[in-house]
């Protein structure tokens, strides 16, 4: 009987080769973009689930409250660890903190500018299931004088991992450090990612190590058996009030303490930490995506099965007078559907192994696939049965259904019901089509008015370089002094964060004000305005002039003014003073105007700049015209302060733009699902205009013999096709408008919904399909009446 059915199924699908590659083209589509979207769903859920016992893990986060709200932040210093171990040794079994850094590595004569270094405790891997190549995780950073390596950078260093065992590098050209261990390149499901990790204790002298109110690094722990999150949490207080009460007293914090768990580390948000992290709203869009986009090629089956009905109406006939049950018959037509979504899944698996490279770099990453695994397998035999059913389910109903007399006298007809059902089908089809590139438009109108907006400082032929090695911070001033007399620059100014990157939060004494008031804040020298250029609405800026400028003066922004009830006037002369960083008041000599010194999905935050020597970054502001020379003087200056440090730099209107660099990338993958949904939904469209030409072939030959010309025709074959798109389009425009702007609620600063954005995916829509039903109504127009006229 199997046989006998797949026999049948073989002969039908031959029989039309044009409908089988439409639908098997179709579902193929559909079920590798669901795969592709499967695969990046199942690496982003997977994250940090390597680790063992990782439902144990946890990371230390410190909470602060502030103007009413609690922001939490995921560093903290040094002494944390040691005293939640002291505290709580019942409850925690291993702490462990991690400092991420950068730094210069030197082997003999070569010398690597390294990202992503990882100062971590002795027990990082009893931890952390990270798994060793060669070397011996219990010992490995057991002495201060050891290095683990990525396989990845030990090949780029030695050649091999076997090769780089023993072999002795440099950091910072102070620290000589020995390779004992080569560790597996970190997995892209990973929220921690190193290419090295040096031990903790060579940094023991540094004030994040023992300040308790400092910050700059991680702190993760694993509970023992039995504890849980709520009873250790429920602690903190205390634990705070012992080793914080003070200080938070005299500086005006009000800190606390909560766990993340390490499985929820990755989708956290607004945590200001450089670890990896991923966004769940993103993932969601994908999944209904995914499915939308499947939806699309299931329809196309039914749609194309159902008008196919009437061909195979005989042959149903046939088999009930010959004694098959209705069971049977939609059982047969069900498999028929599942061999024809086993083929698709096939070809997807293929497709996907063939796209992977180009999807990785879409992603930014390379996903963590593994083929063999039980998830991809199940979702793929998931996808045959359940498209399987889905797609054959209401064609096996109806066609299982046909009376075998009218079936054999051929007097079957698929009633007005069917074609309302045909309709609605298309209609929500090209409903989908319409809102993912509406969708897509206006992603894209809001990325390109973020890029383009007016910031508030001018970002252009402004380099950047990272305070990041002490030679540069020790000559910073030289750097500074020797670019000034440079004809090619403008002006250069130290500061402790460029606009797009990292602002301290600070607590701040205030003139008039009882409480203290929580602000942003700049440290940096006189020359910050100008080089920004920005704008000053009241007051001055700072100047040499004033010899007390250095210690007893700040700017603020018109937000930080208006936050606490004054104009930029009444600002002008009030006190401040830094709870932590100033033991003088300062007074507010100048009052700039505000500027995106954040991303533009955050409103703009009070901010106060203070000259203070705690640089992190430079900025130099150079001339127009030939920029490889002014990058060759800047290199020039750079290599006389930090000799032996590569010369790395970035250009401050990109690095603003890098904070976008997810939402491109996702507005380019939605981009193409979009064209995908389209391509899918008119293939549909093509089929069904195929047969509406070939069914009405006798009758288009009656009406050119009796005088109808090939363009009304077309008209009259078109418009009974395209009407369901216009009717979506009507559907889907309106809602599309809320969904987008419910969409545009997450950015501080949104682009407006303008009209065209909905007319212009209605009418590529619209063209589109009327391309692909003209083509088939035009080549029946255009066909010979006589050869219709004298059929049979």
């Amino acid at each position: 009987m199997i046989t006998t059915y797949l026999k049948i199924t073989w002969r039908n699908l031959m029989k039309k080769k044009g409908f089988s590659f439409i639908n098997i083209l179709g579902l193929t589509i559909g079920i590798t973009v669901c795969l592709m979207i499967f695969v990046y769903i199942v690496n982003e859920f997977s994250v940090d689930r390597f680790h063992a016992n990782n439902d144990r893990i946890y990371r230390v986060m410190r909470g602060m409250a502030m103007d009413g709200r609690e922001t939490s932040v995921a560093y903290l210093s040094g002494p944390y660890a040691p005293a939640l171990l002291n505290d709580f040794g019942d409850e925690i079994e291993e702490a462990v903190r991690v400092a991420p850094t950068k730094g210069l590595v030197t082997i003999d004569d070569r010398s690597f500018r390294e990202r992503r270094i990882y100062g971590v405790d002795s027990n990082f891997f009893n931890l952390f299931s990270f798994p060793l190549i060669l070397g011996d995780a219990a010992t490995a950073l057991s002495n201060p004088s050891s290095v683990v390596l990525t396989e990845s950078t030990a090949k780029k260093y030695f050649g091999s991992a076997d090769e780089a065992m023993g072999q002795l590098i440099e950091l910072d050209k102070s620290l000589p450090l020995t390779v004992t261990a080569v560790a597996g390149d970190v997995p892209s499901n990973s929220h921690l990612e190193f290419d090295l990790l040096v031990p903790l204790a060579n940094y023991h002298d540094a004030g994040v190590m023992n300040v308790w109110i400092n910050n700059g690094l991680y702190t993760y722990i694993r509970l023992a058996p039995g504890a849980t999150e709520a009873q250790l949490e429920s602690r903190f207080p205390q634990f705070m009030e012992k080793y914080m009460g003070e200080n938070m007293r005299e500086y005006g914090y009000r800190f606390s303490l909560s766990l993340t768990p390490l499985k929820d580390v990755y989708f956290e948000r607004s945590t200001f930490d450089e670890a990896k992290h991923g966004d769940k709203t993103v993932v969601y869009i994908f999944i209904s995506v995914a499915l939308l986009i499947l939806l699309i090629g299931c329809i196309n089956y039914v749609n194309l099965s159902v008008v196919r009905s009437v061909d195979r109406s005989k042959e149903v006939g046939l088999r009930k007078v010959l004694g098959a049950m209705r069971n049977g018959l939609a059982w047969q037509f069900i498999g028929e559907s599942v061999f024809l979504t086993l083929i698709s899944c096939v070809l997807s698996v293929v497709l996907l192994w063939l796209l992977m490279p180009g999807y990785n770099l879409l992603l930014g990453y390379p996903l963590t696939v593994q083929w063999a695994s039980w998830p991809i397998w199940t979702f793929l035999i998931g996808v045959v049965f359940v498209v399987g059913l889905l797609a054959g389910g209401y064609p096996a109903f109806f066609l299982s259904s046909f009376s075998p007399i009218q079936a054999l006298k051929g007097k079957l007809r698929v009633g007005k019901s069917g074609v309302v059902f045909r309709e609605g089908l298309v209609i929500f089809q090209f409903s989908i089509s319409i809102f993912l590139i509406i969708g897509t438009l206006v992603i894209a109108k809001q990325l390109h008015y973020i890029k383009n907006k007016e910031l508030g400082y001018h970002a252009e032929q402004t380099v950047i370089l990272r305070i990041d090695n002490d030679d540069f911070y020790r000559n910073r001033n030289l750097f500074k002094n020797t670019l000034e007399r440079a004809s090619s620059v403008t002006s250069v100014s130290l500061m402790s964060g460029e606009p797009g990157g990292y602002f301290d939060g600070q607590m701040f004494e205030v003139e008039g004000r009882a409480e203290k008031w929580h602000s942003r804040s700049e440290f940096t020298d006189f020359e910050f305005v100008e080089t920004l250029d920005l704008t000053v609405i009241a007051g001055r800026d700072f100047s040499p002039e004033y010899a007390t400028d250095s210690t007893a003066a700040v700017l603020i922004n018109r937000t930080a003014a208006a936050s606490l009830g004054w104009t930029p006037e009444q600002a002008l002369g009030k006190w401040m003073r830094n709870t932590v960083r100033d033991s003088e008041r300062r007074q507010v000599v100048g009052v700039v105007e505000d500027f995106n010194f954040l991303s533009l999905k955050e409103n703009i935050e009070p901010l106060v700049i203070a000259p203070m020597p705690d640089h992190r970054v430079a900025l130099v502001k150079t001339t127009r015209g030939n920029i490889a020379q002014n990058l060759a003087t800047i290199k020039e200056a750079y290599e006389r302060a930090a000799p032996g440090y590569p010369f790395v730099y970035e250009f401050l209107d990109q690095q603003f733009d890098e904070l976008y660099r997810n939402d491109l990338r996702q507005q380019r993958l939605l981009t193409i699902f979009a064209g995908l949904a389209i391509f899918i939904a008119c293939l549909g469209l093509f089929g069904l205009a195929s047969f509406t030409a070939v069914k009405r072939f006798k009758e288009i030959g009656v009406r050119k013999v009796l005088g109808s010309s090939a363009s009304g025709i077309v008209v009259l074959l078109t418009k009974g096709l395209l009407r369901p798109v216009l009717i979506a389009t009507c559907i889907v425009i309106p809602l599309s408008y809320l969904a987008m702007s419910q969409w545009l609620q997450d950015f501080a600063y949104k682009t407006t919904l303008d009209w065209w954005v909905f007319v212009s995916a209605a009418v590529v829509t619209f063209g589109i399909a009327l391309a692909t039903v003209g083509f088939q109504a035009l080549k029946a127009a255009r066909a010979n009446p006589v050869d219709s006229l004298r059929d049979e």
